[in-house]
């Protein structure tokens, strides 16, 4: 009788379903390499992107930081002025979100320092800018802003000078070491680190 199955059919569906396997393992093979090599470079971009806006929203210092001490005889420091800026081609910079830490060798310590002004308006009489301590302690305000003509605003933008005044705790008297960070929302922390002078006047710029 005759054979009516033939072997080379059997082979030739089994090839069939092989290559099958191997064309949908190869598709999903490439679908999970594509989605990663597409992951990666967003993640590329991404990183070059945080990195440039970090790089172009920076502060700096302009001049020497001042130290005031209304009552040179109490020994400490009423507030500090330090005038910044944006360094070169940086871009405009919203203040009002800026943190401001301050330590010292004295066991002062504050993470986030108020502004006293509840935003980024032009110091007030009564606060820091006095020897009311109460009120004085750790505040700080803009005493000045220069080069705003035209956008009296919470932006400190290119060739912008603004005088932040920042109000210092009762620790911060004679031959200690203060520092204070200036934080903005999107850069790089500004530090500023100098040491209180053995003897107060009313006004000196410290180092």
């Amino acid at each position: 009788m005759k054979n009516l199955y033939s072997e080379d059919a059997f082979t030739g569906l089994e090839a069939a379903i092989v290559l099958i396997a191997f064309v949908v393992v190869a598709a999903v093979f490439s679908y999970v390499v594509l989605g990663a090599g597409f992951f990666t470079t967003q993640t590329a971009q991404a990183t070059v992107h945080t990195g440039v806006a970090q790089a172009s929203s920076s502060l700096e210092i302009v001049g020497n930081v001042m130290g005031i001490a209304v009552t040179p005889t109490a020994n400490r420091l009423t507030y500090i002025n330090t005038s910044i800026a944006l360094t070169a081609g940086g871009t405009a910079m919203d203040l009002s979100q800026m943190v401001i830490s301050y330590s010292d060798n004295n066991g002062g310590r504050n993470a986030a320092v108020p502004n006293s002004t509840s935003g980024i308006t032009d110091c007030i009489g009564g606060t820091i800018l006095t020897e009311n301590h109460d009120q004085a302690d750790n505040q700080w305000c803009v005493s000045q802003k220069i080069n705003t003509v035209g956008s009296d605003n919470n932006l400190l933008e290119p060739n912008e000078i603004w005088v932040l005044s920042i109000g210092m705790p009762s620790t911060a008297s004679i031959n200690q070491k203060i520092t204070v960070n200036l934080q903005p929302s999107v850069g790089a922390v500004l530090p500023i680190t100098r040491t209180i002078p053995g003897g107060l006047t009313a006004v000196q710029a410290i180092y």
